[in-house]
């Protein structure tokens, strides 16, 4: 009798996970307030380099905001850079918006995009700020979303959820169901269970006080977690965080091939293990690929086994849908739910990878990762690597 309910017992841990996460966001959704009409000025940093998917449009969502007043600092470290025709091009396109660029190639540590960040800090004129990633589109509303909650002057930063609502092949659509069926449950679970103290990079709103209270963006330069850390240390600070719960667009390529979306997962998973080590080790416990696969080895294939690692998977599949379809809004379920098997074995490979090593690629650049989450180049920037 024991033999035929071992398998239930391996998956329970990760079937109950996968429930209490769809619980945990109804709950955030259900919960959310009317936004007040709080409209201070802004400005919006871009630390840019290179070209992403679509990046002018990128760019242009930024501009055709809905907004009395804000301004947007581009930052990129060579005049060469191909990104700096499209900024050019955004600039003659939206003549009656405040745009800049600052071309500055200084290094003040490990983190190349921090130093872009401190550049762009030194043209912003506004007291509240926005850090945004390249690859990000927003709509008419965002600025008005995103500042409301700043109506409450305990509040320090304002951090955003992001999805990928367009992919384009099948190693888009393992990247993007990663955002519906795993980064956005596991935020869910981690504001219900401890509150928000961490930032996500992909749109981050912050009070100009709030960053100097944390040494400035200078405090960052040497972590390969910056949007991680901006958020833990103004919690730290004594500001409070907040979600917002309206989505922001990560715009990905279309030629990527699963190498690469593997290679930028990696670089995230050792991330996050160096940034919250103890809960990253024991989040393997609720991967549901190692608990089916578990489940069906000490089965011996068997009947008990199969159905247990079947049950899982009914569940995972239903809570996933229902956070594509209901929350997330991305459309990517039903559609590719075939890929959701596998998209979960390559999380869990992941997560194997990212506890044996400390190196990440970023941007080119190779990085040793040092305990606390700082960085190390391991050879100078630019140089070539064979």
């Amino acid at each position: 009798m024991l033999k035929e309910l071992l398998p239930f017992l391996v998956t329970a841990p990760a079937l109950g996970y996968a429930a209490f996460t769809l619980h945990c966001g109804r709950s955030f959704f259900a919960g959310q307030r009317p936004l007040l009409e709080h409209t201070p000025p802004v400005s919006i940093l871009k630390p840019v380099k290179g070209v992403d998917g679509d990046s002018f449009e990128n760019f242009a969502s930024f501009c055709r905001q809905e907004y009395p007043k804000f301004q947007i600092v581009f930052a990129a470290a060579s005049p060469s850079d191909p990104v700096i025709p499209i900024i050019e091009r955004l600039i003659a396109a939206f003549p009656q918006v405040d745009i800049s660029l600052v071309v500055d190639g200084a290094i003040h540590g490990a983190n190349y995009k921090v130093c872009n960040l401190m550049h762009a800090y030194a043209k912003a004129k506004y007291p509240l700020l926005i850090v945004c990633d390249s690859d990000i589109r927003v709509d008419s509303q965002y600025l008005r979303r995103v500042c409301a909650p700043f109506a409450d002057p305990q509040v320090g930063l304002v951090t955003s959820l992001y999805r990928s609502s367009s992919v384009k092949g099948a190693g888009c659509a393992i990247e993007a169901l990663g955002f519906c069926s795993e980064m956005v449950p596991n935020v869910m679970a981690a504001v219900k269970l401890e509150g928000l103290s961490f930032a996500l990079g992909a749109s981050m709103a912050l009070r100009r006080e709030a960053l100097e209270r944390i040494g400035g963006f200078e405090a960052l330069v040497d972590y390969l977690a910056d949007d991680y850390q901006l958020g833990n240390m103004i919690h730290k600070s004594g500001f409070r965080l907040e979600l917002s719960p309206h989505f922001v667009e990560s715009v990905m390529r279309g030629d990527e091939e699963v190498s690469e979306v593997m290679a930028r997962q990696l670089r995230w998973g050792r991330t996050m293990r160096v940034s919250r080590p103890g809960g990253y080790l024991a989040s393997g416990i609720t991967l549901p690929f190692p608990a089916a696969l578990l489940a069906l080895l000490i089965s011996g294939f068997t009947a008990s086994g199969w159905l247990a690692a079947a049950l899982l998977y009914l569940v995972r599949s239903a809570v996933s849908v229902s956070y594509s379809r209901a929350l997330v809004r991305d459309r990517l379920l039903p559609r590719w739910l075939w890929l959701l098997p596998l998209r979960d074995a390559l999380a869990f490979a992941v997560w194997a990878l990212s506890l044996l090593g400390n190196r990440v690629r970023w941007r080119g650049e190779l990085f040793q990762l040092d305990k606390g989450g700082t960085i190390r180049p391991l050879r100078k920037r630019g140089q070539a690597t064979f």
